[in-house]
């Protein structure tokens, strides 16, 4: 059975219902999943996962959260070879060029650990829709057909 990890940082909710969304499809799908907000999570938890995912908000004028700035030093420190990654997050296109940038910049930390990408990053404007949902369990298909090959 593969497990998965799914780690989110929110301040409005909508990131954890991102994680609530892709939990349950890869729950669906067979898989044991662990799924935790960033401050209550220590990186080297990816490491017993098959899938790993984060879910990160964007802070202002493209920061990463404050509560998840350990984690993600912590995560660039990682190996995580032979790990698949998923990083799908919510933002609010406000922002302009600073939208979901904390998303980029966790797909560059997974990256740096040697994680492989198991699907393309997923990016939200606001609250997930019904359209969005669709993308969220594409996504989570997609991991786990990427660890399934991988």
């Amino acid at each position: 059975m593969l497990t998965a990890q799914v780690v989110f940082a929110t301040i409005t909710g909508n990131n954890e219902d991102i994680a609530d969304i892709v939990t349950e499809k890869l729950e669906e799908l067979g898989c044991q999943v662990t799924e935790t907000e960033i401050s209550q999570t220590d990186a080297t938890d990816l490491q017993a996962a098959d899938i790993c995912v984060v879910c990160p908000y964007t802070y202002d004028q493209g920061a990463l959260p404050d509560e998840g700035l350990d984690f993600y030093e912590d995560l660039q420190a990682l190996d995580l070879t032979g790990k698949v990654y998923g990083v799908a997050g919510s933002g609010d296109t406000f922002y302009g060029d600073d939208y979901n940038v904390s998303v980029d910049k966790f797909a560059a930390a997974f990256q740096q650990a040697h994680a492989t990408a198991g699907a393309p990053d997923v990016k939200i404007n606001l609250s997930p829709d019904q359209a969005d949902v669709q993308r969220l369990d594409a996504f989570a298909q997609q991991l786990v057909t990427s660890c399934q090959k991988h």
